[in-house]
C-alpha cells in the first residue's frame, strides 16, 4: 500500500470536536461510519475538488453528498445568493424572490402548482406526510422498506429513541414489487392517507433500481382509486435527471414532491412541490420555521433553476457519468476486479462484486484517497457540471492505482 495522508489538522480537530461534541460528529458525515482514515474536516472547495483540513485535494465525487450540482462556488449562483444577502435575508417577512422562485419551480416541474419553501429534505418530506394527512382526514402511509426519507422519528435510519407510537401509522412494503404494494394498499384500508417513494431506490450498500413506468403506474392507480396522495420525495435526485420531475418521464405524476440538495448548489434550501388536488391540505396545516424565508438561498435557487434550464449542465454530467462508468469498469477489470455500478450514472452506486463486508470497497475507497480521489464505498455518489472529462480520466487513473494497491495486499473476494 502507498503512504497514509497527512492527517495531523484533520486528527486534533477531531479530538478536539470529541470534547465539546457527543461521539465528535452527528449524523451521516460522521466519518466514522465510512471507514477509518477518512478525513472529517475540510478547509475549502472549488468546482468538483475538495480540501481536507491538512490541505490534501481530493477530486470530489460526493458533492457535498448532493447539493453540488453545477460546481462548487459557481460564480453566478454565488453572486445571486451573495447579492441578496446585502439586502436582507431572514427579515420579518419574505421577499418577492419567494414569489418567483415559485413561480420558476411551478413552470418548471410538471406535476407543480404551488410550493411551500423550507431547509433541509426531512422538512419537506415530513411536511408532504402532514399535508397529505390533513387533505385526506386519513393516517396510514406507505413506504418502502430500507428506504430514506429524512432522519426525525417517523422516518429515521436509527430507532435509537423512536417510539412505537412515532411509526404507528406507517406500512412497508419492498420496493418495485407490485404484489407487496397491493398487500399494503389492502391493509391500510380506508384509512390510506398516502404512498410516499424515492424517486429510485437508492438504499445504502446495496444495488441501486430505478423505477419502472409500470410500477409507478400502480402506485399512481392505487392512489386515484382511494383518494390518497402520491408523493415522490425527490430530494436526493431533483434537478439532477430531469428538470421537471425525476418521474416525468415515466409520465407519472405525484401529488407532492419534496425536493432539496441540488435545488440551490449548496445553499440551504427545500421544497414541496404540490398538485392543486393537495393545495387544500397544504391550506389547512401550519408548518414554519425560522429560517424558512431566508432570501439569499431562494436567490440561489432561482439562479440554479434557471442555470439548469438553459445550458447543457445536465446533459454534460450524464455524459460525465457515462464516461466514469466505463473508465471504473475497466480499471477494474485491468486487476481482476468486477463492478457492480447501479443507479443513474450521474448518482453512481459503486460496490465490488462479492465483496459482502464491504472489506474490499473500504480498502479500494482509502486507497483512492491517497490518490487524491473522494468516493464512498457504500453510499451513492454524484457527480456536478464541473467534472470535465479531464477530472474523470484523471480520477480513473487514480482508481486504478488504488485497484493495484489493493491487489498487492491480496485483498480479494471469498
Amino acid at each position: 500500500m502507498t503512504a497514509t495522508l497527512a492527517n495531523s489538522r484533520d486528527i486534533a480537530l477531531q479530538d478536539r470536536a470529541r470534547r465539546v461534541i457527543p461521539n465528535g460528529m452527528w449524523g451521516h458525515m460522521a466519518t466514522r461510519s465510512i471507514a477509518p482514515g477518512y478525513p472529517q474536516f475540510f478547509s475549502r472547495a472549488d468546482g468538483c475538488r475538495v480540501w481536507d483540513a491538512d490541505g490534501n485535494e481530493y477530486i470530489d465525487f460526493m458533492c457535498a453528498w448532493g447539493p453540488n450540482v453545477l460546481g462548487y462556488h459557481h460564480e453566478a449562483v454565488d453572486a445571486a445568493a451573495l447579492a441578496q444577502l446585502r439586502v436582507v435575508d431572514s427579515g420579518n417577512g419574505p421577499t418577492e424572490t419567494l414569489v418567483e422562485l415559485a413561480e420558476e419551480l411551478t413552470a418548471t416541474l410538471d406535476h407543480a402548482d404551488w410550493c411551500l419553501f423550507q431547509k433541509n429534505g426531512t422538512d419537506a418530506t415530513t411536511a408532504c406526510i402532514t399535508i397529505a394527512r390533513a387533505g385526506t382526514g386519513r393516517r396510514k402511509i406507505i413506504h418502502a422498506r430500507g428506504a430514506y426519507h429524512g432522519a426525525v422519528p417517523w422516518c429515521s435510519p436509527s430507532v435509537v429513541g423512536v417510539t412505537a407510537e412515532d411509526r404507528a401509522h406507517l406500512i412497508p412494503f419492498d420496493w418495485g414489487d407490485a404484489a407487496s404494494l397491493d398487500a399494503a394498499v389492502a391493509q391500510a384500508g380506508d384509512d390510506l392517507a398516502a404512498i410516499i417513494l424515492t424517486a429510485f431506490r437508492h438504499d445504502v450498500a446495496r444495488d441501486q433500481e430505478l423505477p419502472t413506468t409500470a410500477f409507478l403506474q400502480a402506485a399512481r392507480a392505487h392512489c386515484d382509486r382511494t383518494g390518497a396522495m402520491l408523493i415522490c420525495d425527490d430530494v436526493r435526485a431533483g434537478f439532477r435527471l430531469d428538470l421537471r420531475g425525476s418521474w416525468a418521464r415515466h409520465g407519472v405524476k405525484p401529488d407532492l414532491a419534496a425536493y432539496s440538495k441540488a435545488i440551490a448548489n449548496g445553499w440551504p434550501l427545500a421544497a414541496i412541490a404540490g398538485a392543486d388536488r393537495a393545495r387544500a391540505g397544504a391550506e389547512s396545516i401550519f408548518t414554519t420555521g425560522s429560517f424558512w424565508y431566508g432570501a439569499a438561498a431562494m436567490a440561489a435557487g432561482l439562479a440554479t433553476i434557471r442555470i439548469l434550464r438553459d445550458t447543457d449542465a445536465l446533459a454534460h454530467t450524464e455524459a460525465m457519468g457515462n464516461r466514469l462508468r466505463k473508465g471504473l469498469d475497466e480499471a477494474a477489470s485491468r486487476h481482476g476486479y468486477r463492478l457492480r455500478q447501479t443507479g443513474p450514472v450521474q448518482m453512481p452506486m459503486v460496490l465490488v462484486d462479492g465483496d459482502r463486508d464491504l472489506a474490499i470497497g473500504n480498502a479500494l475507497c482509502l486507497a483512492a484517497l491517497r490518490h487524491g480521489v473522494y468516493l464512498h464505498p457504500r453510499h451513492n455518489m454524484f457527480l456536478c457540471a464541473a467534472h470535465g472529462p479531464a477530472d474523470i480520466d484523471r480520477a480513473v487513473e487514480a482508481v486504478d492505482r488504488a485497484f493495484a494497491d489493493i491487489a498487492a495486499a491480496g485483498l480479494r473476494p471469498a
